[in-house]
C-alpha cells in the first residue's frame, strides 16, 4: 500500500529501501523494469543488497564500512574488477544453473 502512495503523489524524488527483499528474480525483475517507468522524470534511489537490481541504474554507489567503496554503472563498476564486481558474481551463482558462475 505505501509504494501505491509513493506513484500516486507526483514528488520528484524516491527513496525506495529493500524493495524488493520479499521477490524472486524474475518478479524482481518484472517489478524493476516498471518502478524504472514509473520513475523516468524523478529522481530515484534505491537501496538494496541484491545486485541484481542494480543493471538499470544510471549510477550505483557502494558503500562500505559508511564510506562510498566504488562508484558508477553496473558495466563500469563490473570492468574496474573491484568489491562490486567480486559481490555480483558470488550473488549470480545463486541464479545459475548449478550455482556456476556465468560470465
Amino acid at each position: 500500500m505505501s509504494l501505491a502512495r509513493v506513484f500516486a503523489t507526483d514528488t520528484p524524488f524516491v527513496i525506495l529501501d529493500e524493495p524488493s527483499s520479499a521477490l524472486d528474480p524474475i518478479a524482481e525483475n518484472d517489478m524493476y523494469l516498471k518502478y524504472s517507468e514509473l520513475t523516468k522524470d524523478k529522481t530515484a534511489i534505491y537501496i538494496s543488497h541484491r545486485l541484481s537490481s542494480t543493471r538499470f541504474c544510471d549510477r550505483i554507489i557502494l558503500l562500505d564500512d559508511a564510506k562510498i567503496a566504488e562508484m558508477g554503472t553496473h558495466e563500469e563498476l563490473l570492468a574496474l574488477g573491484g568489491k562490486y564486481a567480486e559481490m555480483f558474481r558470488l550473488q549470480a551463482k545463486n541464479y545459475t544453473a548449478g550455482g556456476e558462475e556465468n560470465e
